[in-house]
C-alpha cells in the first residue's frame, strides 16, 4: 500500500495547480487571463469593492501586467462568458454546454428563480435588444415613480436577469458592476458545442475541472461547484468507475481522508515554493472551499463581512496571507482610492516570522495597493502588538 502523501506535498501540489508557487505568475496579459480561467475552471464574481473586486483580485494574483479591462476584452473575443457556477462567475467559453442543464431547468420552471416571470416584459426586453443591440438595465425606463428598497428591481431589470439565467441573454461586458446584455444567439461562436451533456459527461467535467484546479480532491470537494444533488451523485459514481478503470487513483491522507487524483500526480516531486507572499481574495479558488482549506492548509478562514460587527474577530474584509507554502495570517484592508491611501486596518500574524518574510510582505502589499490605485500605505493594528513597529517601518511610518 502506498504511503500517505505528506502535508507539505499536498500543499505544494494544490498551490502548483493554482498557479501560486513560483515567483513568476501563471501567465501574462490577455493570454494569461485566458490561461488562468482555463486552469481554474471559473473565476468568481463578487460585488464588494472595499479593495479590488474578487474577480480582478484573483486574476491579479496570477497574471503579470493584469488590468481590469482585460476581462471585458476576453469576453469580447468570445473566449469567456458569464454564468452561474457555485456563484456568479466568468467561465471558459469552451465549457458553455455544461451551463445548459441549469439554464434549461430554469427556463422550464424546474428551478425557482425567485420571482414570477412576466412574459410581456420579457418579450419587450428581448425585442429591444434584438433591434438596438446590447443594452444595460439603465437603458430601460423604470415605470415606477419610487423604489422601496434594494430588491425592488424595475420590471425590465428582473426580465433581463431572468432571460440571462435562462440562457437567452448573455453579458458582453461590465461597466462597474452593471452587465450589458446581448442575445446569446448573436454572441455564441459557431464552433462552440451547444448540445446538453449527459449526466456522465457532466460528472466527468466536474471531476476534471476540480483536478485541473487543485490536483486532488475528495468526493465532496471535487463536486463543490455543482449544487445539484443529481450531479453530485453522478460525480461519486464516476469517481468509483474511473478508479476501477485506472483513470484515477485513490489514496489516504495522513488523517485518513480519502482523496482522488490522476495516476502518479501525488508521487511526483512538487514544485518548490518561492519566497513570495501572496495576498488572496476571500473568494479565491484556493480558499473558497473552507473545509478543504482547513484540511489541506490547516487554515480556518471565514469572511466576516456577513458576520454581525460585534462578532467579527478579524474585520469586515480580511484577506488571507500565505508565504512560501503556508498560510501565515490575514489582514483587514480598505483602499481609499480618492486619497490614494491603502489602509491596513488590522494585521494578524498567525505563524512565526520566517527569514525573508518582511521584505516579501512589503513587496506584495505595495504591488496590491498600486493595483487598487493607492500609493500610500498605512498600518494600523497589528497582532501580536510587539510586531507593530516592524511592520510600520516597512512603509516608512
Amino acid at each position: 500500500m502506498s504511503r500517505p502523501p505528506t502535508d507539505t506535498v499536498l500543499r505544494r501540489i494544490a498551490l502548483g495547480r493554482q498557479g501560486l508557487t513560483g515567483r513568476r505568475r501563471l501567465g501574462a496579459g490577455l493570454a494569461g487571463v485566458e490561461k488562468v480561467l482555463n486552469r481554474l475552471g471559473y473565476v468568481q464574481i463578487d460585488t464588494i469593492s472595499v479593495v479590488a473586486r474578487a474577480h480582478h483580485h484573483t486574476l491579479f494574483t496570477r497574471v503579470s501586467k493584469y488590468q481590469e479591462p482585460m476581462l471585458n476584452r476576453l469576453v469580447a473575443k468570445r473566449r469567456a462568458f458569464e454564468y452561474w457556477c457555485h456563484a456568479a462567475s466568468y467561465l471558459p467559453i469552451r465549457e458553455y454546454r455544461f451551463a445548459l442543464p441549469m439554464m434549461r431547468a430554469i427556463a422550464r420552471g424546474e428551478v425557482n428563480f425567485g420571482r414570477r416571470r412576466d412574459e410581456k416584459v420579457q418579450a419587450w426586453v428581448r425585442d429591444r435588444i434584438r433591434a438596438e443591440g446590447p443594452l444595460f438595465a439603465r437603458d430601460f425606463e423604470n415605470p415606477k415613480a419610487q423604489r422601496t428598497g434594494w430588491w425592488d428591481w424595475k420590471p425590465a431589470k428582473l426580465a433581463l436577469e431572468q432571460l440571462f439565467m435562462q440562457g437567452e441573454l448573455t453579458s458582453v461586458e461590465r461597466q462597474g458592476f452593471q452587465k450589458r446584455y446581448e442575445l446569446t444567439e448573436r454572441f455564441m461562436p459557431a464552433d462552440v458545442e451547444t448540445t446538453e451533456p449527459t449526466m456522465a459527461e457532466h460528472a466527468d467535467y466536474v471531476i476534471d475541472v476540480g483536478l485541473a484546479a487543485h490536483g486532488f480532491g475528495t468526493e465532496k470537494t471535487l463536486a463543490y461547484f455543482r449544487r445539484d444533488a443529481r450531479v453530485r451523485a453522478a460525480v461519486r459514481r464516476r469517481i468509483a468507475e474511473r478508479v476501477k478503470s485506472g483513470d484515477l487513483v485513490q489514496r489516504r491522507t495522513r488523517t485518513g481522508e480519502r482523496i482522488y487524483a490522476r495516476p502518479d500526480a501525488l508521487d511526483r516531486a512538487p514544485q518548490r515554493t518561492a519566497d513570495v507572499v501572496r495576498i488572496l481574495s476571500p473568494f479565491d479558488s484556493t480558499v473558497i472551499q473552507r473545509e478543504r482549506c482547513r484540511s489541506v492548509f490547516g487554515f480556518d478562514y471565514t469572511i466576516e463581512c456577513y458576520v454581525p460587527e460585534a462578532k467579527r474577530q478579524f474585520g469586515y474584509f480580511s484577506l488571507p496571507l500565505f508565504y512560501r507554502d503556508a498560510f501565515v495570517g490575514r489582514m483587514d484592508c480598505k483602499a481609499h482610492r480618492a486619497e490614494g491611501r491603502f489602509e491596513i486596518k488590522a494585521l494578524f500574524v498567525e505563524a512565526t516570522l520566517q527569514d525573508g518574510f518582511l521584505p516579501a510582505f512589503a513587496e506584495a502589499v505595495r504591488d496590491y495597493a498600486a493595483f487598487t490605485g493607492c500609493g500610500e500605505i498605512e498600518v494600523g493594528r497589528v497582532v501580536p502588538a510587539d510586531l507593530r513597529r516592524a511592520f510600520r517601518r516597512l512603509f516608512g511610518q
